[in-house]
C-alpha cells in the first residue's frame, strides 16, 4: 500500500516541477473590449502633511524630490498626483503670522521612529510651496475636520485657494484637484464624533458649505469618504452609504468628484510583523482589492472617480524587513495594476519622512527607520526599492495618454501579467514573478521558462526584453532596471541601459522575484 503522505509529496513535486519548467501565457494581440483605459498617473503619492515642506522645500525646491517625480514625467508625460494630508491634517491649525509651519511631535518609538505630529500650525507660505512641484501636477489638500473647529478649517481652505490662485502656481498649471475634509476619522472602527452616517453627512455638509463660500476664482471640488474600512452597504460608512444618503444631490455634494478609500494590506501598529511572501502573493493582493468591488461599481455608476486615497503595505508606517524591501516593489506593481482592472482610477501610496514603506526618503534622516536609534552617520535623501515599482509601471503605461491594459490569465500562484495597448494595438506586457527568493535561501534560485501565445492573427515576431534585477526579495538596495540604477545622490537614473532583443517564439525565462517588461515590434 502506498503511503498517503508520499502521494501528497509526489503531487506537490509535480505541481512545483510543472510551474518551474512549463508556463504558458496567452496575450491578446488586440485590446479586449473590456480592457480599461489606464491613467498615466495611476501610481500617485499621498504625503503626510506635517513635514510637507521637507518634501517641497520652503524658499527653493527640494531638487531630489522633484528629480524623482520628473523621472516619472519622462516616462508617462505627466507627474504623479499628490494628496497632502493624512493623520496630521486633523492636527493642523492656521496662523497668518507663521511663515511656513510650526510642528510638535511625540517622542519617537521603536515601532514608529518618525511619529505623526501632534500639533501643526501653518501659514500662507506653507501652501505656496506647491509652486515647487513639477508643472501640471494635480494636488488634493486635506483640512482639519477632527477638531470640529470651523474657523480653523475655513482659514486653511482660504489659504489653499489663495496659493493656487497665485500667478506662480497658476502659470505652472499646478492644479488643485480637490479639498479633502478630514482624514478617515469616520471609518467603521474609528468614529470620532459622528455616531451615525447621517450625522457625518450633516457635519461634512456644513463644513463643505462654508468652504464653498470662500471668495475664489477656483471651482471648489471635494474628495469624500476617506474611510479606513467599508461596510459595503447603503446604510453604513461606505461610498454606497454616502450615495444612498443623498449627499450628491445637495449643492455641496454636487461638487464631489472623487470617492476615496483608505486601505493597507496589514498592520504594524503594535509591532506585529508580516511575512514578505504573504504580501507579495497574487491571491492576497487580489483578495484585498476585490473586497471593494461593490463600492467601486456604485461610485463609477455616479460618474465619480474611485481612488485609493491613502494606501500602502502595512499601516503605521510599514513593517521592517517587509515594507522597505524589494519584495514591496513587486507587491506595489501588481497591486496597482490589478486595481486598475477593477475600476480604481488611481492609487495614492502614502509616505512620510522616515516611514519604512516610502518610495523615497526626501530629507536627511538622523534616526534609524527600523528602531528609532540615532544613526552614527546621517542618511541623505535616497530612493527605496518600492520606487522601482513606480518606474516599471510608468514605462509600461507609457505616454500615449490613451493606454489600455488587461490582466493576463496565468494559471500560476506566483506569476502575474498585464498587457498594454496603444489604442487597440498591443505594445507591451509586464510579467511579475512574486515567489520570494530570500537572502537566507538554502536552495538555488529557480527560473521558469515561459511560452508566449497570441490569441489573434498578426502576432508580433520580435520583442525587446527589459528586466528589473532584484538581488533578493528582502534586499533594501542593489536593484537595477535594465542595468540602470536610481540609487543615486540626485535621484536621477545612472548607468548604461541594458536590454535584449528576442524572437517572440523563443519565449523568455523568469527568475524568482523578478519583473520583466516586453516591448513588441
Amino acid at each position: 500500500m502506498i503511503n498517503p503522505s508520499l502521494l501528497q509529496l509526489v503531487a506537490l513535486l509535480s505541481l512545483y516541477i510543472g510551474r518551474v519548467f512549463c508556463l504558458s501565457v496567452s496575450i491578446p494581440v488586440s485590446a479586449p473590449s473590456t480592457a480599461p483605459t489606464i491613467a498615466p498617473d495611476l501610481l500617485s503619492l499621498s504625503i503626510e502633511q506635517d513635514r510637507w515642506t521637507d518634501w517641497s522645500g520652503t524658499t527653493s525646491r527640494n531638487s531630489f524630490f522633484v528629480n524623482t517625480l520628473n523621472n516619472l514625467v519622462k516616462l508617462t508625460g505627466v507627474p504623479p498626483r499628490i494628496r497632502i494630508g493624512a493623520d496630521s491634517e486633523d492636527h493642523t491649525n492656521f496662523n497668518p503670522n507663521v511663515q511656513f509651519s510650526q510642528v510638535t511631535f511625540p517622542a519617537p518609538s521603536a515601532t514608529k521612529p518618525y511619529q505623526e505630529a501632534s500639533h501643526v500650525v501653518v501659514g500662507d507660505g506653507y501652501y505656496q510651496t506647491a509652486q515647487f512641484l513639477p508643472p501640471n501636477t494635480h494636488v488634493t489638500w486635506g483640512v482639519n475636520f477632527k477638531s470640529n473647529n470651523m474657523t480653523a478649517t475655513f482659514l486653511q481652505a482660504q489659504s489653499i485657494f489663495k496659493a493656487f490662485s497665485s500667478k506662480t502656481i497658476a502659470n505652472a498649471n499646478i492644479i488643485l484637484d480637490g479639498i479633502e475634509i478630514g482624514n478617515r476619522q469616520f471609518a467603521v472602527h474609528h468614529i470620532i464624533f459622528a455616531p451615525s452616517l447621517a450625522e457625518y453627512v450633516q457635519r461634512w455638509t456644513t463644513f463643505a458649505t462654508n468652504i464653498t463660500e470662500i471668495p475664489s476664482n477656483l471651482t471648489t471640488k471635494f474628495w469624500a469618504g476617506a474611510f479606513a474600512s467599508s461596510s459595503r452597504s447603503t446604510t453604513g460608512f461606505s461610498p454606497q452609504g454616502l450615495i444612498a444618503s443623498g449627499i450628491l444631490s445637495t449643492d455641496t455634494g454636487a461638487r464631489i468628484t472623487t470617492m476615496s478609500q483608505h486601505h493597507y494590506s496589514g498592520s504594524f501598529c503594535t509591532g506585529s510583523g508580516g511575512l514578505l511572501q504573504n504580501l507579495m502573493t497574487k491571491n492576497t493582493i487580489q483578495g484585498n482589492l476585490t473586497f471593494f468591488k461593490s463600492d467601486i461599481t456604485a461610485t463609477k455608476a455616479k460618474g465619480l472617480d474611485y481612488v485609493m486615497g491613502e494606501t500602502n503595505s502595512y499601516s503605521c508606517h510599514g513593517a521592517p524587513g517587509v515594507s522597505d524591501t524589494a519584495g514591496a516593489a513587486i507587491w506595489m506593481l501588481d497591486y496597482a495594476l490589478f486595481g486598475s482592472q477593477i475600476g480604481i482610477a488611481r492609487m495614492y501610496f502614502h509616505a512620510g519622512v522616515g516611514y519604512k514603506y516610502n518610495l523615497l526618503q526626501p530629507a536627511t534622516l538622523t534616526r534609524s527607520t527600523l528602531d528609532g536609534t540615532t544613526l552614527e552617520t546621517p542618511l541623505p535623501p535616497h530612493i527605496q526599492p518600492q520606487y522601482y515599482g513606480a518606474i516599471v509601471a510608468a514605462e509600461a503605461i507609457g505616454h500615449s495618454g490613451a493606454t489600455r491594459a488587461v490582466e493576463l490569465s496565468i494559471n500560476d500562484t506566483f506569476t502575474s501579467g498585464y498587457a498594454f495597448y496603444d489604442g487597440d494595438k498591443l505594445a507591451r506586457a509586464v510579467l511579475i514573478n512574486s515567489q520570494a527568493f530570500l537572502t537566507n535561501a538554502t536552495t538555488a534560485r529557480t527560473s521558469t521558462p515561459i511560452t508566449l501565445n497570441f490569441t489573434d492573427s498578426n502576432a508580433p515576431t520580435n520583442m525587446t526584453v527589459k528586466r528589473l534585477f532584484i538581488p533578493h526579495a528582502d534586499s533594501t538596495s542593489g536593484l537595477t532596471w535594465g542595468g540602470q540604477t536610481y540609487e543615486t545622490t540626485n535621484g536621477k537614473v545612472s548607468g548604461t541601459l541594458s536590454t535584449t532583443k528576442a524572437n517572440v517564439s523563443e519565449g523568455i525565462s523568469m527568475q524568482e522575484t523578478e519583473i520583466v517588461l516586453l516591448s513588441f515590434q
